[in-house]
């Protein structure tokens, strides 16, 4: 029977468990550089068989949050070498996110401040943003009305990519996660309620709508490699305002079914809960047969017996954890040997220093210090 401990060969990438630590945005970037605080930050959490990056923007236009890390500039490619190299010493593998918000965003962290772009011109209702203030203090506000994106511009957000994918490999990641979940750019174009543009990115038709996502992933392969790419998807996801539609379960089928011809690294479903919700695990089942073999990463809220659970399931390859990462960075060894788990300060999640960030300590650090 497949533990969670049990190694895994990752297209070639050999993983040393089967537990990853999920991409989580933490805001520590204020010049959107990593620097050394984010390299301790991974670095102690290099237990785990594969680290995927928080979300790095793939271009200004990309941002929708502030302080958080890009991979578009050459000082953003060094800050990011110290990481990868700091993960690597300690024998960790590191994937970096590539990220565009799209229509959550504020227009106070984009170029000029202009409108934020998307599939459609309509607002994301109830959404906040990280952004700048009328005072130029930071702080959460309702995401500015979209513009949507002419045809002739597609392109070249899938071009950043590209150059993204391209800086990643160049920093050391052993390869990217294209971030096509949670209610961001690629979804707004993805979903059948919201995208109702009339030309070949939209519509009715479901292959006009995974056109986008599927043209950036060939690019992106044809540029590092298809054993260097993976995919993080989030099907009947409603975060961020994003509507229930028909043929919804076909829509995330179809988009299995193109990624199994494309062999990926992997597919990374970031919302498992919802997923069973909405629905069930039949859903799930029929979405990794349609992926045709490519491994399987699940997230959603895990603790050990239903991480394991899963795997006996069939149901994933390797199972993602969040929030426990945060505030016990020896997680893997924590799960392994029964140890109970430190709770992490939502107060610290995001912005700040050192503190709420690498100083939680490890549980044999914390048990000598009591």
């Amino acid at each position: 029977m497949t533990s969670l401990f049990d190694p895994f060969d990752l297209s070639g990438l050999a993983l040393r468990n089967r537990i990853v630590m999920a991409p989580m945005t933490r805001s520590r970037a204020p010049s959107t550089v990593p620097d050394a605080l984010t390299a301790t930050y991974y670095a102690q959490r290099a237990g785990a068989g594969l680290i995927v990056g928080e979300g790095a923007q793939v271009s200004e236009q990309a941002r929708g949050y502030l302080f958080t890390p890009g991979l578009h500039t050459r000082a953003q490619v060094d800050g990011w070498k110290g990481v990868t190299d700091a993960v690597h010493a300690r024998g960790g593998a590191m994937f970096a996110q590539l990220w565009h918000v799209g229509r959550v965003a504020h227009c106070s962290v984009q170029p000029s401040e202009r409108a934020p772009v998307s599939s459609v011109a309509r607002v994301a209702q109830g959404v906040s943003a990280f952004g700048f203030r009328e005072d130029g203090t930071p702080g959460q506000m309702p995401a500015s009305p979209p513009r949507a994106l002419a045809t002739v511009e597609i392109p070249g957000i899938t071009a950043d990519f590209v150059a993204a994918a391209r800086n990643a490999v160049d920093a050391g990641f052993d390869g990217i996660e294209i971030h096509g979940a949670n209610g961001y750019l690629f979804e707004q174009f993805i979903n059948g309620g919201l995208n109702t543009r009339d030309d070949r990115y939209g519509g009715a038709d479901v292959g006009n709508r995974l056109r986008f996502v599927l043209e950036t992933v060939d690019a992106v392969v044809a540029a590092i490699g298809r054993g260097r790419t993976g995919i993080r998807l989030s099907p009947f996801n409603r975060v961020f305002d994003m509507p229930a539609f028909a043929g919804e379960a076909g829509t995330w089928l179809a988009l299995a079914a193109e990624l199994a011809k494309r062999g990926l690294a992997y597919v990374h479903l970031s919302n498992r809960e919802a997923i069973l919700d909405t629905a069930g695990r039949d859903f799930l089942r029929r979405f990794r047969e349609a992926c045709g073999g490519i491994p399987l990463i699940l997230a959603g809220r895990y603790d050990r017996a239903l991480a394991q659970a899963d795997l006996d399931a069939g149901l994933a390859d390797l199972v993602a954890f969040g929030r426990p990462f945060i505030s016990n960075p020896d997680l893997v060894e924590r799960l392994r040997e029964g140890w109970p788990l430190a709770e992490a300060d939502p107060a610290t999640f995001y912005g700040g220093g050192a503190a709420g960030y690498i100083d939680y300590p490890g549980y044999r650090q914390a048990a000598e210090t009591a």
